[in-house]
C-alpha cells in the first residue's frame, strides 16, 4: 500500500461535519495513515482499508483488512459500510523501469490498485453520498510524465481523467471530487529500494514534502469550507514543478 510506518502525530484544525464518515485506503501507512489520524483528530468516524495490519488505535476508527486490488473482497467489505459521507484513496505503489525494461505484471498491478480499485470504490459509494459528500484521490506530480517512471505515471494520470468527469457527474448534487498530487514526500516508499534506478530529487524548499502536510489538504478539501473546489488536481510538491 503507501508505505510503511507511523503517521506521526495530528493536530486537529477542521472541525468534522455532522455525521463525518470517511473511508480512507492505505491507512496503515505512509500518507494514508496520516491522512485517516488528521480526520480522527478532527471528529471524524474512520474505516480504514489496508491488507497491512493497522497502526492507528483510536475511538472512531475501524480498520478493514483487504487486499484493494481483489474486487471480490473489497466489494464485500463496501457492503458492511454504512453512512459514508467521503472517500479518500490514498493506498499506492511505485515499481520503476526504464523502455525496453518494462514489466507488464508491475503495470497491471499498480493499474489494478490505482485505478480499478478507485472505481470500484466510488462507483459503490458516490450514489449514496449525501449533499456535501466528498471524493479526494491521492495521485502524484509524476501524473505530468517522469523519465523511468511510465506505468506508474500513467496510473496517475488516469485518476485526474477520472476525477474530473466525476466531479461533473456529482456537481449538481453537492459532491466534489479532487486530486491530490504530492511531489516527493517523506514516506517508506521514497526510500523504496526497487526504485533505486530512479531516486527522488529533493524539492526547492530543501526538504521533502510531509505526510502531515498532505493530511492537512485532504482535510481542508473534505470540510464544508472546499464546497466550491471540484474536479481539481492540486500540487503538494515543494516547489518542485516551478
Amino acid at each position: 500500500m503507501s508505505g510503511v510506518g507511523g503517521a506521526g502525530p495530528a493536530e486537529a484544525g477542521v472541525p468534522a461535519p455532522a455525521h463525518a464518515h470517511a473511508v480512507v485506503t492505505g491507512s496503515s501507512s505512509g500518507i494514508g495513515a496520516a491522512i485517516a489520524a488528521r480526520l480522527l483528530a478532527d471528529g471524524w468516524r474512520v474505516s480504514g482499508l489496508d491488507r497491512a495490519p493497522p497502526v492507528l488505535a483510536a475511538p472512531g476508527f475501524v480498520p478493514v483488512a483487504l487486499d484493494l486490488a481483489d474486487p471480490a473482497a473489497v466489494g464485500s467489505a463496501l457492503r458492511t459500510l454504512r453512512g459514508v459521507t467521503a472517500l479518500v484513496h490514498a493506498a499506492g505503489f511505485m515499481r520503476v523501469a526504464p523502455l525496453g525494461a518494462l514489466a507488464p505484471e508491475a503495470a497491471a498491478a499498480m493499474w489494478a490498485l490505482h485505478v480499478a480499485a478507485a472505481a470500484q470504490l466510488a462507483d459503490h459509494l458516490a450514489p449514496s453520498l449525501p449533499a456535501g459528500g466528498r471524493i479526494v484521490l491521492i495521485g502524484s506530480r509524476t501524473a505530468a510524465g517522469a523519465a523511468g517512471r511510465s506505468a506508474y505515471a500513467a496510473s496517475k494520470a488516469a485518476l485526474v481523467g477520472m476525477a474530473r468527469s466525476w466531479a461533473i457527474e456529482l456537481a449538481p448534487r453537492g459532491i466534489t471530487v479532487n486530486v491530490i498530487a504530492p511531489g516527493a514526500t517523506d514516506t517508506p516508499m521514497l526510500r523504496d529500494p526497487t526504485r533505486s534506478g530512479v531516486p527522488p530529487r529533493l524539492p526547492p524548499i530543501g526538504r521533502f514534502v510531509s505526510v502531515q502536510e498532505v493530511a492537512a489538504l485532504a482535510a481542508f478539501l473534505l470540510s464544508p469550507d472546499a464546497g466550491a473546489i471540484t474536479g481539481q488536481q492540486i500540487l503538494v510538491c515543494g516547489g518542485a514543478s516551478l
